[in-house]
């Protein structure tokens, strides 16, 4: 039986009523902080969101987005990272580009996973849950839940996704409810249910929060995400 499409992305302003009214603190800095816009409809290929979400681990922004850069040179033909471009690209020239041996191998096997069509193409994800796509997408090398959970909030604009294991969600959620210590895991995921089906857009709002709370130094460039 053919899955039904998943609509990409979710009405912003109804989510927002809806977390203002059962949250009242979150609703005060919500605004404070103001409207969060995201476009969900931009086109993307699934094997490039994934190599640079390999490329930015364990590296600030502006030094991954500058690999990532250079990866993107090295592709045949194309300004994204490819299946075939990857297979086409020797280590030596990797290497050179400033890409560790550890993500090398993580970025040959997105490629076989993708040859073995365990990766999902576009049109198969828009068919899958969001538990079944972490299921399958977990299954590549440095391919792990939180990487798939920022896939789906920031790609595929899934409604009501709450990446527990962020620390930036866990200190939100600790300055909004004014909790002793940082909230664990799974007492946020128990506490994160009080936001949803709109998880996602606490979750947006949960970040935002911290970044007012705790503004950066003079200087500094706001974080980005790789699937900003």
């Amino acid at each position: 039986m053919r899955r039904e499409v998943i609509a990409r992305g979710f009405d912003v302003q109804a989510a927002a009523a809806y977390l203002g009214k059962r949250d009242r603190r979150l609703a005060k800095w919500m605004r404070r902080i103001g409207p969060i816009e995201r476009d969900f409809s931009v086109r993307f290929d699934p094997v490039d969101a994934l190599a640079h979400s390999i490329l930015y681990q364990q590296l600030s922004g502006k030094a991954a987005a500058t690999i990532a850069g250079r990866v993107e040179a090295l592709m045949p033909g194309w300004r994204r990272i490819t299946t075939h471009g990857i297979d086409a690209v020797d280590d030596a020239a990797l290497r050179a580009a400033g890409v560790s041996r550890n993500k090398i191998a993580a970025l040959r096997d997105l490629a076989a996973k993708s040859h073995a069509r365990i990766v999902p193409t576009p049109a198969q994800l828009a068919r899958m849950p969001d538990q079944d796509l972490i299921d399958h997408l977990i299954q590549v090398r440095g391919i792990g839940r939180w990487t798939v959970e920022m896939l789906l909030m920031f790609r595929l604009g899934r409604p009501d996704v709450l990446p527990v294991h962020d620390l930036g969600i866990r200190k939100g959620a600790q300055i909004v409810h004014r909790f002793e210590e940082l909230p664990t895991p799974l007492a946020l995921q128990e506490f994160g249910e009080l936001w949803g089906p709109y998880r996602t857009l606490a979750s947006f709002y949960l970040w935002k929060i911290v970044e007012a709370a705790t503004p950066p130094k003079a200087g500094a460039k706001p974080f980005k995400r790789s699937q900003d």
